[in-house]
Order: C-alpha cells, then structure tokens, then sequence
C-alpha cells in the first residue's frame, strides 16, 4: 500500500470499523473495549482482520494476538501499525 501516514491509517480503521460494527459511535469511545460495548463480536473480528489484509496488506492471524491487544480501535491501529 505504500507508506501511510499515522492519521491517514486511523482514519482508514475508523471507517472500516464504522462499517463493520455498523456504528458510529466506535469515533468516540476509541479507547473502549468494543466487544465489551456489543460493537464487535467475534465474526466481526474476523471481517476485520480479512480487511485488514485487504486494504493494508497486513496479515494477522486470529492466533497471533491476543483479543485483549486489539480489543479496542487505538489498540486497532497500533497492531496494524507496527505490521506495515
């Protein structure tokens, strides 16, 4: 995908994730656990990660994190980040 900058990529994951929990509210509650708001569910979390790759080029496998380490959208990011 070529290099993206911070802001391009949290913007980029807020968007997938609006789509994905069909909720805007994952904006503003960006530090809270979204399977513990009911945003996400585990086959959300697998959409997610198959976009992920998608749109990044990152693959993550289910077995590679721990929920508690993508569990949020700032925690989202920050996995993907590091991966890129």
């Amino acid at each position: 995908m070529g290099s993206v900058t911070h802001d391009q990529l949290e913007e980029r994951m807020l968007c997938i994730l609006e789509d994905i929990c069909d909720d805007d509210e994952v904006r503003e509650r960006r530090s809270e656990d979204l399977f513990a708001l009911g945003l996400l569910d585990s086959m959300g979390a697998i959409e997610l990660l198959v976009t992920i790759e998608e749109e990044f080029g990152v693959s993550i496998a289910p077995t590679e994190v721990e929920r508690d380490e993508m569990n949020t959208v700032d925690l989202i990011v920050r996995q993907v980040e590091i991966r890129l």
